[in-house]
């Protein structure tokens, strides 16, 4: 008989398309297109004139897994603490400037290992292109061109009647265009819009027509739930797609958040390595157990693990045993019982009131074998140690 791999596999699938060929920038000591990994990165809410405060949200950012953190630069203040945050932050810092164009030369100056500028509010913004370009040229500082669809250049307003996909990527070409004048090409693109489907069509026609990375993001995307469902719509067709190649998530939520989101729509897509997964059913009235709450408490008590991890908790016997056997993981519940599955066999059958202990026991066992360096607060409950559930 053939052996049948079972539970996760032991490499990401396979994307659904080659990713776009863009050109390569360095963001600090991250790489950004050409090939490189899809970047998760966010921005800090704190006023950016506090440093320490700034840079504990930072340190939050880095430890939930963001690549790259952007900084908003509105007043003087802000600037002067720029030298301080690039220089102590864990992750690269990418100063975020409006209005004022003499901000980009001091982020520059401050070692900021990119600047955001956006050319529909900078005034002068076309003027300066030449002096921006040799500044950042000469300390090799990567620019962001951002277009945003509430901040559109009045001029394209104008031609357009609104802030269309096409309206989005002339104004960025644009801009591009007289930075290429002067020689400069470590160029990043942002076309944001609210409307996922004009976000979409404007990325799509920006990847026709440069080879320059594209940075994603659906702007003032709304709260968690909103935001986090036209995010993973919009990132999920264009990421298909090959296109991207850093993404922000940009939730009215604290910004671990946006990391959380970014990550799994990644890993669910094939971009990055899975981390834990939980497989649970819907429920419906063939549940025998309360699903919900099992998977709630599995979650809850395996969170931190760093292995990739895929645990199904299933409530029924017609597709439990199924999604438990094909699982690293599992357990098919039912009549007050559940079978406990470890890599397609089932080990033993336990009390449904056990059920959470043991599925939290068995996952560290595994992260154990797999020589995962367990948080201090997981490593006191491998088998043979209490485990409370609450």
């Amino acid at each position: 008989m053939t052996a049948v791999s079972l539970g996760m596999p032991a490499v990401p699938p396979p994307p659904l398309a080659p990713r776009r060929a863009s050109r390569q920038i360095m963001v600090g000591s991250v790489p950004v297109g050409g090939g490189a990994p899809v970047s998760v990165q966010s921005m800090t809410t704190t006023l950016t004139s506090d440093v320490n405060a700034t840079l504990q949200q930072i340190a939050e950012l880095t430890a939930s897994g963001c690549q790259i953190v952007r900084v908003a630069v509105p007043s003087q203040d802000d600037v002067e603490a720029l030298p301080a945050i690039a220089r102590k932050s864990q992750i690269p810092v990418i100063a975020d400037i409006h209005f004022q164009p003499k901000y980009v030369f001091a982020a520059i100056d401050a070692g900021c290992a990119a600047v955001r500028v956006n050319p529909g509010n900078i005034r002068q913004f076309d003027d300066k292109v030449a002096e921006i370009a040799a500044a950042a040229s000469a300390a090799g500082t990567p620019i962001r061109i951002g277009v945003n669809a509430g901040s559109l250049d009045k001029r394209l307003l104008a031609k357009y009647g609104k802030a269309t996909a096409e309206a989005l990527v002339e104004s960025a070409l644009w801009e591009c265009s007289l930075f290429e004048e002067h020689g400069f090409r470590d160029i990043k693109i942002s076309v944001k819009h609210n409307d996922p489907v004009v976000m979409i069509r404007a990325y799509r026609q920006l990847a026709e027509q440069c080879d320059y990375p594209l940075h994603l993001g659906v702007t003032e995307a709304g709260p968690a739930f909103q935001g986090t469902i036209k995010s993973a719509v919009a990132f999920g067709a264009l990421l298909a797609e090959g296109i991207g190649d850093t993404i922000r998530v940009s939730l009215s939520a604290p910004p671990v958040e946006e990391i959380k989101v970014g990550a799994q729509i990644l890993e669910s897509l094939g971009l990055r390595e899975r981390g834990l997964e939980i497989v649970s059913c819907p429920s419906c009235g063939r549940a025998q157990v309360d699903v919900y709450k099992l998977a709630e408490e599995v979650t809850a008590g395996l969170e931190g693990l760093p292995v990739p991890l895929r645990v199904a908790v299933m409530g029924c016997v017609v597709n439990g045993p199924g999604e438990a056997r094909e699982a690293d993981l599992g357990v098919a519940s039912g009549n007050g019982k559940g079978q406990i599955f470890v890599k397609g066999q089932v080990i033993k059958t336990v009390p449904e009131g056990q059920i959470v202990e043991t599925l939290i026991e068995e996952a560290l066992r595994l992260a154990d074998e797999m020589g995962a360096e367990l948080p201090e607060e997981l490593r006191g409950l491998l088998p043979g140690a209490t485990v409370s559930v609450h």
